[in-house]
């Protein structure tokens, strides 16, 4: 395994030695290229001036133009990023660059003529001359960057025989995008024959010469008239309904190759194209209701502060110090008692966003002295606490270390945070914590408790976020789904009844961060995670995902719910309700006040019993810290 990292981690240093290596080629290539061209671009200036003979005497001011025309342009073009972008996909971007650094190159070079006119260099010749080399530089240097996009216009790729007769469902910005990027390949498998769109304005337009055809609902039809093979889902911002429908429609049509482009929050650049397409996934189908965030107030909260976050090499930590990377902050602390993981996504982080100043530690939570150790040295301001044991099955069997991670870990870190001044603690919690069947649940409404006792003891704000689970996480239902499937085994369910609350890792992660900005301590904020889905219809969807039917290439069983589980997670009806916040998709739990006293003395208590083990008194331990804890002894 060590050897297998250490040959990754080499793999991806040389790839990055050549991804500069070309970069550096290609900006000296274009670098040469535009002196060549902002030469060419004078002298043809004078001859276009003087009809085709320049005398002799303007010489010196050719050499002097080119001389200044040079410098002035190549400094330009730099700071507009002319030498930064990617050839074979050009747009309006660089063309209101080019203009903006061909205009203001003329500007500063008249003006340069005004101040310096009585020197040999700009004495005695036209001054159109300047303009006709402003629209020579502009043509030659425009045309050179443009020149792969227009070749590929007037000649596109041939159509060949394998190439599959595909059908865009989507006439925005991001069809628009696929359509650009397969016309301009050479490589692509697709053969683009029209567009589906549901926007009455789009129905019977042109976009790069290809119709749109008709709406979502029209597939069946257009894909039996066109003799479409494929389909690509190019709507990256639209709710899950709108997903649901099209895919459906494409069952309906008989149509197995669907690709889809991914969702906003998996763009960075907002650039894509057809490499970037990948299969449907539940994610898709469930999960891309669309989301309003004040990225202001996140921006102020994270940028340039000192972060750490506990349990960063799991599901929800790596995707929160993905996001917190995106806003720039001072230096992320990545803490993990897992070694690989945080290895990976410390790579991962190195990779995203080199500049970022970020420390790594393998360290578990319940290491007293190394928590203190990290708190004292580099002082976070913030803490995102996401590090727990999570399993419900697993902690119902193995319920002392249930307590010790989640209740007493999460104690020293928060002493710790408290401690060392720390602004603000978000502490990750569950939607197991509302009336909790299971160990891991009464744990995690032990450490809201914490949360609430010790908020402002000094300057430090405690909060607490809920919600439930996560699309990609580890060991979620989907993945275990997902290895069944691959297998071709049984699928077994606890309950016809059961359902759950999804919600996909990033939105998530931007919503805590989000809640973490608007809380002023002791709040227990509760996200809205939708609408609860069926785990039977989940099963169901993910079979019919892999080209399957259920019950008949997949058998679906029922059996009893595990120790600890329940038929339906609450999680907009606390035990006393909610209110609501500024944000449509947070709420706030309204909870009775902790008493402190009586929270230490039980805490005690239950430190006694994990310590001896006995499943039971810890049990009972915990059903007196938390009432509405209901376990069957």
């Amino acid at each position: 395994m060590l050897l297998n990292v250490l040959k990754n981690f080499m793999l991806k240093i040389w790839q990055k030695n050549l991804i500069k290596k070309r970069r550096w080629i290609r900006f000296l290539s274009f670098l040469v290229a535009d002196i060549l061209l902002i030469i060419l671009s004078v002298f043809l200036a004078f001859l276009v001036r003087f009809e085709g003979r320049i005398p002799s005497q303007y010489l010196v001011n050719i050499e002097g133009i080119i001389l200044f025309s040079v410098v002035i342009t190549l400094i330009l073009f730099y700071f507009f990023k002319l030498y930064h972008f990617t050839w074979a996909y050009v747009s309006t971007t660089e063309l209101i660059a080019l203009i903006k650094a061909s205009s203001l190159s003329f500007l500063f070079l008249t003006a340069l003529y005004f101040v310096l006119r009585d020197h040999p260099f700009f004495s005695g010749f036209p001054r159109s001359v300047l303009f006709i080399t402003y629209f020579f530089i502009f043509i030659l240097c425009g045309g050179l960057r443009f020149a792969k996009r227009i070749y590929f216009q007037i000649f596109p790729a041939k159509l060949k025989e394998a190439q599959e007769r595909t059908l865009i469902v989507g006439a925005g910005d991001a069809g628009e995008q696929i359509l650009r990027s397969i016309l301009s390949s050479r490589q692509t498998i697709y053969w683009p024959i029209g567009f589906v769109d549901d926007h009455p304005a789009k129905q019977g337009i042109l976009i790069h010469n290809l119709k749109v055809l008709g709406r979502i609902d029209d597939i069946p039809k257009i894909v039996k008239e066109q003799k479409i093979e494929s389909i690509i889902i190019a709507l990256p911002s639209v709710d899950s309904l709108v997903i649901r429908r099209a895919v459906a429609k494409c069952r309906e049509a008989g149509i197995r190759k669907i690709k889809i482009v991914p969702s906003i929050y998996e763009i960075i650049d907002g650039t894509i194209t057809f490499h970037q397409l990948r299969e449907v996934e539940m994610a898709d189908l469930l999960g891309r209701d669309s989301l309003s965030l004040d990225e202001t107030a996140i921006a102020q909260f994270i940028q340039g502060k000192k972060i750490l976050v506990t349990g960063a090499a799991g599901s929800i930590g790596s995707e929160l110090c993905r996001q917190i990377s995106k806003f720039n902050p001072a230096l992320l602390i990545l803490l993990d008692q897992d070694e690989t993981g945080i290895f990976n996504i410390n790579q991962e982080l190195t990779d995203l966003f080199p500049k970022m100043n970020k420390k790594a530690f393998v360290a578990d939570i319940k290491d007293k002295e190394k928590v203190e150790k990290i708190f004292k040295e580099f002082q976070p301001e913030i803490v995102f606490h996401a590090a727990a044991y999570k399993h419900v099955p697993l902690m119902e069997e193995n319920p002392d270390m249930a307590v010790k991670n989640n209740v007493f870990g999460t104690q020293i870190v928060v002493e710790a945070a408290l401690k060392n001044q720390t602004d603000k603690f978000i502490f990750i919690s569950t939607d197991k914590a509302i009336n909790p069947t299971s160990v891991m649940g009464a744990t995690k409404r032990l450490g809201e408790m914490i949360c609430q006792a010790l908020n402002q003891k000094n300057k430090t704000k405690f909060i607490s976020v809920r919600f439930g689970n996560v699309l990609d996480s580890r060991g979620n239902v989907i993945t275990l789904f997902k290895e069944k499937i691959k297998k071709r085994e049984p699928i077994e369910i606890t309950h016809p009844e059961m359902k759950r609350y999804f919600m996909i890792t990033s939105e998530a992660c931007l919503l805590v961060m989000q809640a973490g900005a608007m809380g002023q301590g002791g709040e227990v904020f509760v996200l809205d995670m939708g609408n609860p889905i069926k785990i039977v219809d989940l099963a169901k969807e993910m079979i019919r995902l892999s080209g399957l039917e259920p019950d008949k290439d997949i058998p679906i069983v029922f059996t009893e719910p595990r120790p600890g589980e329940k038929l339906f997670e609450e999680i907009l009806t606390a035990e006393e309700g909610t209110m609501a916040t500024k944000h449509q998709k947070i709420f706030i739990a309204k909870l009775a006040k902790v008493d402190e006293k009586k929270l230490n003395a039980g805490l005690r208590k239950l430190a006694k019993a994990a310590n001896l083990g006995q499943a039971d008194l810890i049990r009972q331990s915990l059903k007196e810290l938390v009432p509405n804890y209901d376990y069957q002894k």
